[in-house]
């Protein structure tokens, strides 16, 4: 029998993550995917830009990721950081107002580096909705940011929280979105997640509510807290507002200190942070980053989902090969020709089996199917190749895609979630 059992998830996360654990900050990295723009939730502290590369703020990246780049990007990081420990994703927006790519770009990770933490900061409105695929994908540490909890400060906090269609303002946007970060950290801890509650600390609006926020917390289970420092950003409501002084951030922890620990070394992470905590935002990191949407090099062939060779019949869920198509463009016409047939990857795996089938179509620009659905489309779609859905005639399709036209349909599209013609097996 061992001596040295091996650490439980949590211990090793917590000896790992630089945000989590103040020791880890000097000798592990992290790396922050901006795959999530959209947010759900105006906050009144928050401006976000894309494109400054001077601020070390949340809210902010020099560009935005599909899944797909978002996996390349960490294959380059990691090349470059042996040290790598952690992938987060911290917007720019919230994560789960933008929850395809959120999971997507995790799983793609996942598949490529089993071994690193994965880890999300989010709002906490839509989160409740996602528990289960977070803790099935293995995310090990989640961040949510919980302001107050009184609803009549929530609406001070946020100018309009919104909940698919529905927009909410005032005390009615602090209980929606109180309610669900609330619901979310409990249902973090009853899967084994570790939760790091950051709170921004508003002189006249949050401060004085801190030790509140600090029991709940605590009661629900969250593990640490950060006390952030309101950080006035010009252009927002909050703006013209003071940050608060060293001593009042020294108090709030204080007050805090016996029902939640106290995180005190946070950084203020940009959406696409990259390093050791603290590092700063350098040209090298950005030109990495930016590297990770160069153009793909020239794909001059079409993959195509077919059933018997002659028609586009079939959906890609259930395609076990597919057919390769060259244009060898006879006395300047689009001449289709067949050249190779090739086995999809095995049903399962989620967006992973769609990141192998982009590499096995490396040399594609296109691909045509009877039907595909959201994940696959959007997976395939970030790897460079564009998606085109058909009923007609292969030769015809495949013309009409080398000459930059969308395949012609004898019927309009069905439904993929609805009318799917497949083996009843999904899209995973």
């Amino acid at each position: 029998m061992s001596l040295n059992p091996p650490l439980t998830p949590t211990k090793i996360a917590r000896t790992e993550h630089p945000c989590f654990d103040e020791a880890a900050r000097a000798r592990t990295a992290r790396v922050h995917l901006p795959v999530a723009p959209k947010c759900n939730v105006q906050c009144n502290y928050c401006n976000r830009k894309f494109d400054c590369v001077s601020e070390s703020r949340p809210g902010v990246s020099s560009t935005v990721l599909s899944p797909a780049q978002a996996a390349n990007y960490v294959d380059a990081v990691r090349a470059d950081l042996p040290n790598l420990a952690v992938v987060g994703i911290a917007g720019p927006g919230d994560p789960f107002a933008n929850a395809e790519a959120t999971l997507a770009s995790l799983e793609l990770v996942k598949q490529r580096h089993p071994d690193l933490l994965l880890c999300v900061s989010s709002n906490g409105l839509e989160l409740a909705n996602h528990l289960d695929a977070v803790a099935e994908l293995g995310v090990s540490h989640v961040t949510i940011t919980l302001n107050t909890v009184d609803p009549e400060i929530g609406g001070q906090i946020y100018r309009w929280v919104r909940d698919g269609r529905q927009v909410y303002r005032g005390r009615e946007a602090g209980e929606l979105i109180l309610s669900r970060q609330l619901a979310s950290i409990a249902g973090l801890k009853e899967r084994g997640v570790t939760v790091k509650i950051n709170t921004i600390l508003v002189p006249g609006v949050t401060l004085e509510g801190i030790g509140e926020v600090a029991r709940v917390a605590g009661e629900l289970g969250a593990d640490t807290m950060n006390n952030l420092p309101l950080y006035p950003v010009e252009g927002t409501p909050f703006g013209e507002l003071r940050a608060p002084t060293p001593e009042e951030i020294t108090i709030a922890r204080r007050v805090s200190e016996p029902h939640i620990e106290q995180m005190t070394h946070c950084q203020r992470c940009r959406a696409d942070a990259v390093g050791i905590l603290g590092d700063e935002h350098t040209g090298e990191a950005i030109d990495r980053l930016l590297a990770a949407k160069a153009p793909a090099k020239v794909r001059p062939y079409i993959a195509v989902c077919s059933q018997e060779g002659y028609l586009v019949n079939q959906h890609l869920g259930g395609a076990d090969f597919l057919l390769i198509y060259e244009n060898t463009n006879i006395d300047g016409r689009i001449t289709p020709r067949l050249i190779d047939k090739r086995r999809t990857p095995p049903a399962g795996g989620g967006a992973g089996r769609w990141a192998m089938l982009a590499g096995i179509m490396s040399d594609c620009k296109a691909l045509i199917c009877h039907q595909v659905g959201e994940t696959p489309s959007m997976v395939l779609k970030g790897a460079g190749l564009s998606v085109h859905e058909s009923d007609g005639l292969i030769s015809e399709a495949v013309t009409d895609v080398f000459a930059g036209r969308e395949p012609r349909r004898a019927l309009p599209p069905r439904d993929c979630a609805t009318s799917c013609s497949g083996p009843g097996t999904g899209c995973g």
